[in-house]
């Protein structure tokens, strides 16, 4: 796996994945950015959302539940010192679907959060309080 990360000016970087796509990266006007993209530790968090994510979803399916959407919102703390490493992260997801079985859901959210999410378990490698959280609702 790969990445490239350019500096255009200010604090703003363009970054390519190896796969071609690309994400801008800016500060926060106060410390020289533009506010033109996510900071870099917002993007670990959303980096973070979509692998576990990733991981539900599929896992779902592959125990046959009829999932129509799912949305994870993620809330990180971060230590006061430099580097101001994230502490903890809580992730909840809502998981809406036709009759879905609330132990599907449960092992689904365990099995990313213990087996397969490898930005979850890296994170915790490195010493985050990580927490799970889930919700269902009946599609309409």
């Amino acid at each position: 796996m790969k990445a490239t990360v350019k500096w255009t000016d200010g604090r703003q970087f363009v970054t390519e994945s190896g796969s071609g796509h690309s994400v801008v990266i800016d500060g926060n006007p106060d410390n020289g950015g533009r506010n033109t993209g996510p900071r870099p530790m917002e993007l670990m968090l959303m980096g973070l959302g979509g692998c576990t994510s990733y991981d539900v979803i599929n896992i779902l399916e592959k125990s046959r539940q009829a999932v129509t959407d799912c949305v994870a919102t993620i809330e990180a703390e971060r230590a006061d010192t430099t580097p101001s490493v994230f502490t903890k992260i809580h992730i909840h997801f809502v998981v809406t679907g036709r009759a879905l079985k609330e132990s599907q859901v449960k092992r689904a959210t365990e099995l990313s959060a213990t087996k397969y999410c490898s930005a979850s378990l890296m994170l915790e490698a490195g010493g985050v309080e990580i927490t799970h959280s889930f919700e269902m609702k009946e599609s309409a």
